[in-house]
């Protein structure tokens, strides 16, 4: 079985650039593992490649769906299993990129996915329901669940709710999974002191700002009816929503995007070090991740 690199770690550590230069060193095409940039139009919030920074290396799975219509981890399974055959029966080297965790472990490992009918009936119940009514539900319902799950994540609770209504509850079927690897993976991780990432998450944010982050978001979503879309829940999107409103600033909401990427940084390393079985590296010492991966190879 022809070893698979899949690169991760938290946001603005430097990934992107790690599988570019890895792709040049060892003949490989890149498949992106974010469930941000698989959308059309919405290039400077999700920090998407650009042509002149892939340098020639053929990518997967970016620009591949229309900003309106939603997109979910089944679809980005089907797809990531498909584009890894592909780049193998080609002759060439894997590579996996980005930090959405449940989108790579759904494509790596035996995550199956079981299609149920969806009672409208009762979603439109759900919908009507607080947040916290919601939580009040699952904790009857399926109480492990709420482990993974915070009380104010409704789609989530929805979600955990409408399985359990349909068949097996969320909980059930995650015990049922044995969480192995469909592939032979080499886990790369990349570390970095916080107070330097959260700097550099920081400038990144700046930098979205003055490329222009504001003008592309209301193009997009100024229309209240875009605010329901699925890509509008990213972090760098859905900030904006006050704005609009006209009930905070723009520094409010480029405050408010900083400290939630920190916060997801935060998730992504605690998600990657219990998930999978990740070998860590300093991220700046690329060179001795190139020379590892090369003696993996």
């Amino acid at each position: 079985m022809d070893k698979i690199i899949a690169i991760v770690g938290p946001t603005g550590i430097g990934k992107t650039s790690l599988s570019i230069r890895l792709a040049k060193e060892l003949n490989g095409e890149v498949i992106s593992c974010d469930s941000m940039q698989v959308y059309k139009k919405m290039n400077i919030g999700t920090a998407k490649i650009t042509k002149e920074e892939m340098d020639g290396i053929v990518h997967h799975l970016i620009d591949i769906q229309d900003y309106d219509q939603p997109y979910n981890v089944m679809l980005f399974q089907k797809l990531c299993r498909q584009a890894i055959c592909d780049i193998q029966h080609k002759g060439k080297q894997v590579i996996l990129c980005g930090g959405t965790g449940l989108y790579l472990k759904a494509a790596l490992f035996d995550y199956e996915f079981e299609m149920e009918e969806e009672d409208e009936k009762y979603t439109n119940y759900l919908n009507s329901l607080s947040n916290e009514q919601l939580f009040q539900q699952l904790q009857k319902t399926d109480p492990d669940a709420l482990d993974k799950i915070h009380i104010n994540n409704r789609k989530r609770i929805i979600r955990a709710l409408q399985m359990a209504h349909t068949g097996k509850t969320k909980s059930q079927r995650e015990k049922e999974q044995q969480h192995i690897p469909l592939y032979d993976v080499y886990f790369v991780g990349l570390d970095l002191n916080r107070d330097v990432l959260h700097q550099r998450i920081d400038q990144r944010v700046d930098k979205m700002f003055e490329q222009g982050l504001v003008e592309e978001v209301s193009s997009l979503f100024q229309e209240e009816k875009t605010w329901e879309y699925t890509s509008f829940q990213g972090i760098g999107y859905k900030e904006f929503k006050d704005y609009f409103l006209n009930n905070v600033s723009l520094d409010i909401i480029k405050e408010r995007i900083k400290i939630h990427s920190r916060q997801y940084a935060k998730r992504q390393y605690t998600w990657f070090k219990h998930q999978m079985d990740v070998h860590w590296y300093d991220a700046s010492d690329i060179e001795k991740i190139i020379k590892d991966i090369k003696e993996i190879v």
